[in-house]
C-alpha cells in the first residue's frame, strides 16, 4: 500500500479538487474531495494504469453493465469513481446477464484486440497479458492465451508434467473443441467473482478488467470458477438476451484454462493440478 501523501497528490492531480480525508480500504484508497464526492486511488505496475483506464472506458456501452468512471490514470496511478458496497438479489443478478450479454454485442475488432487506446502489452491481475490480434478463436486461444502461460507455469515448477501434457492436447485439438465460430465479443477479461461489486444503488458493477477482444464463453467461464453468487440466475439473465451455442456447458473447462494457468503462475498452489483437471474435463 502506497502512503497516503501519495495517493492524495494523485487524487488533486486527477480531480483538481481539493481532498478532506483519505482512508485505505484492501488494494485501494478511498479520497473524499472537499466538493463531498468520493474516488478511489489504486497503484499499479507500470502501464498498468493506462491499461485499466482504456479498458474501463470501453467497457462503458449503453445497456452494458455500469463500470466506474476513470478520472485519471498517470503513470503508476489510476484515479476513479468510487462505488459504495451494497447487495445484490436475484433481479439484479438477471439483470447483469442481460448486460454481459449487450457488452459482449458491443463486439471487438479481433480476437485479442485491446481498447483503443490500450496497450498491447497488458495485464491480467498481476500478470503480463499480450494482446496479439486473431482471426480465428481457437488457434488464437491456444496461442496466447493458454500456451504463454503453460510455459510460465512449467518454468516455475507450478505445473506437473501429467497435468501440462493434457493442456497440450488441448492446445492440440482446440479446433474440435471449440465449438461454433462466434464473433470476437467485448470481454472484460478478468471477471472472476471478486471483480463483480455489488454497489449500493443495487446493480453489479464491474471493476479490474483486464480488457479484450474475445469469446464471450470465457466471461462466462471465469465467474463460474470460482464461485459467482447467483450465477444461474445471471446465466438465466444472459441466455435469454442471448441464448449459447449447444454445448456451451461443457466447454467451461476449456475456457477456464486461462485463468487456471494464470493464477499457477501468480501463485502456484494447487492451480496447477486444477489446470490439468479441465483440461482432462475440456477432452471429455
Amino acid at each position: 500500500m502506497s502512503t497516503p501523501t501519495a495517493a492524495v497528490e494523485a487524487a488533486v492531480a486527477a480531480t483538481g479538487r481539493a481532498v478532506r480525508a483519505a482512508a485505505p480500504q484492501g488494494v485501494i484508497w478511498v479520497v473524499e474531495l472537499v466538493d463531498g464526492s468520493t474516488v478511489a486511488v489504486k497503484r499499479g505496475a507500470p502501464g498498468q494504469a493506462a491499461a485499466e483506464a482504456a479498458g474501463l472506458h470501453w467497457l462503458r456501452v449503453p445497456g452494458g453493465p455500469p463500470v466506474p468512471r476513470v478520472h485519471g490514470a498517470d503513470g503508476p496511478w489510476l484515479v476513479t469513481e468510487y462505488v459504495p458496497a451494497g447487495r445484490l438479489d436475484g433481479a439484479a443478478a438477471e439483470r447483469l446477464g442481460r448486460e454481459l450479454a449487450t457488452l459482449h454485442a458491443a463486439g471487438a475488432p479481433a480476437f485479442g484486440a485491446p481498447p483503443p487506446g490500450g496497450p498491447r502489452q497488458a495485464w491480467i491481475g498481476a500478470a503480463p497479458m499480450a494482446n496479439i490480434t486473431g482471426r480465428q478463436w481457437p488457434q488464437w486461444y491456444a496461442e496466447h492465451r493458454v500456451l504463454p502461460y503453460l510455459r510460465a507455469a512449467a518454468d516455475r515448477g507450478a505445473i506437473d508434467q501429467a497435468a501440462a501434457r493434457a493442456v497440450q492436447r488441448v492446445c492440440e485439438q482446440v479446433d474440435e473443441l471449440a465449438g461454433p465460430a462466434e464473433p470476437p465479443a467485448r470481454l472484460h477479461g478478468d471477471l472472476w467473482s471478486g471483480n463483480v461489486h455489488a454497489g449500493a444503488d443495487g446493480r453489479a458493477w464491474l471493476l479490474d478488467p483486464a480488457a479484450h477482444g474475445g469469446h464471450r464463453e470465457t466471461d462466462l467461464a471465469m465467474l463460474a470458477l470460482f464461485g459467482c453468487p447467483r450465477l444461474d440466475q445471471v446465466l438465466a439473465g444472459y441466455t435469454d438476451a442471448a441464448p449459447l451455442a449447444p454445448g456451451w456447458a461443457h466447454r467451461v473447462p476449456l475456457h477456464q484454462l486461462f485463468p487456471l494457468l494464470v493464477h499457477a503462475v501468480l501463485f502456484g498452489g494447487g492451480y496447477g493440478a486444477s489446470a490439468g483437471a479441465a483440461a482432462r474435463a475440456a477432452l471429455g
